[in-house]
């Protein structure tokens, strides 16, 4: 099958309905990141450390950086798809209106899913 048809079979798969966490909500490129760095607040957690910058657009929007010294690839993408599965689950009460980069620390590995939950939304009480 050639690629442009294997993209197009793709995006005609029927979306999960509930929660959806598009691309309008995510932090992609690195010039958005660095303008988080370079301009946003910094705030720490027992397990995590974020960067927050007002964007002035309807939504909050994310972006996550996990380091290397967190674990390999496997340990570093679970950790990845544990943060998304949060921010996507509770968007709704999280204020609207920021970019918010996540560094998670080497806590966040091996923390129970409902505690990481309660330490994300603490810290992102702005």
């Amino acid at each position: 099958m050639p690629h442009a048809a294997k993209r197009d079979a793709i995006a005609l798969r029927p979306r999960k309905s509930g929660h959806a966490y598009p691309r309008e909500a995510r932090l992609v490129a690195k010039v958005q990141f660095d303008a988080v760095y370079r301009t946003g607040k910094r705030r720490s957690s027992s397990h995590f450390t974020a960067f927050v910058m007002a964007n002035n657009l309807p939504q909050s929007r994310f972006g996550f950086s996990i380091k290397k010294a967190l674990g390999g690839a496997v340990v570093r993408n679970r950790i990845r798809r544990r943060l998304r599965e949060i921010a996507r689950l509770h968007r709704e009460d999280i204020p609207a209106g920021w970019d918010i980069v996540i560094h998670p620390k080497s806590s966040v590995a091996k923390a129970p899913f409902e505690a990481l939950t309660a330490d994300f939304l603490r810290l992102l009480k702005l």
